[in-house]
């Protein structure tokens, strides 16, 4: 029997085949390369891990470097509780990996009570020191910011910073992730005289190099910069039991 190739039939058979043949051809290229995808997801977070702790790493040396700087990986509850603990090589299936820990859906999703949020945390040892870093998510002005920034064994005064976004202005809110920004941080405090957590103020108009609750906010990018200080003050009052009890220990110590 011959095929007519000019009629409706063989037209939809023909289209059918094709949308099968090329969505069976693109589905075996996602999960092959999504093994890949993930890697260069995990390296990219390593890198900005590594930046907060003044660890300079390309995709190369990224997952070395973590490994050799990062000596632990924690989980956090609401009441600042430790919840899970890891010190080998990452799983990127392991739902309680706490590197595998959605962030943003753990610090937004308002369906999901205290009781079920967790946070993570990274410990390093730089050079014999302990210093801890805090992944944090905020809004800018066109959308999504992130940063890690690091504080030092006392929980109190900053190491060091980093900070991303998906899509700020180019020479205005996007430099939040320029070094003249980010090493504003290193030596600033989170808590006063008394104890009392005040976070650092990204400051309009200059602030006092002296001053050490505050930071210069990004001239011409005063609505990131804000977005920037309320997620350190969002975060930092997150993890505030923790570096407490911590903080606590560390003056009984010493």
């Amino acid at each position: 029997m011959a095929i007519n190739r000019n009629s409706n039939a063989f037209t939809f058979l023909f289209a059918i085949i094709m949308v099968l043949i090329v969505g069976a051809a693109l589905s075996f290229a996602s999960m092959s390369l999504k093994p890949l995808q993930v890697q260069n997801t995990i390296e990219k977070e390593m890198m900005s891990i590594l930046g907060s702790v003044g660890v300079e790493s390309t995709r190369d040396n990224a997952e070395g470097n973590f490994y050799e700087y990062i000596t632990n990986r924690i989980v956090l509850n609401h009441q600042g509780e430790v919840v899970e603990e890891r010190d080998g090589k990452i799983d990127a299936d392991d739902k309680n990996e706490p590197f595998n820990v959605d962030v943003k859906k753990e610090f937004r999703d308002r369906q999901m009570t205290n009781e079920k949020k967790h946070y993570p945390l990274y410990v390093a040892n730089i050079d014999g020191e302990k210093v801890v870093v805090i992944p944090m998510v905020g809004k800018g002005l066109w959308g999504p910011v992130w940063g890690y920034v690091a504080l030092k064994s006392d929980y109190n005064t900053i190491y060091g910073a980093t900070f991303n976004h998906q899509s700020e202005t180019p020479g205005l809110g996007a430099e939040i992730t320029e070094p003249f920004f980010t090493n504003e941080f290193a030596g600033k405090t989170i808590y006063d005289e008394q104890g009392k957590l005040v976070s650092i103020e990204v400051q309009k108009g200059g602030a006092s190099p002296d001053a050490p609750h505050a930071v210069d906010a990004i001239t011409g990018g005063t609505i990131t910069s804000k977005g920037v200080q309320e997620m350190l003050e969002r975060t930092f009052s997150v993890y505030d039991k923790y570096f407490e009890k911590n903080r606590t220990q560390t003056s009984q110590e010493i």
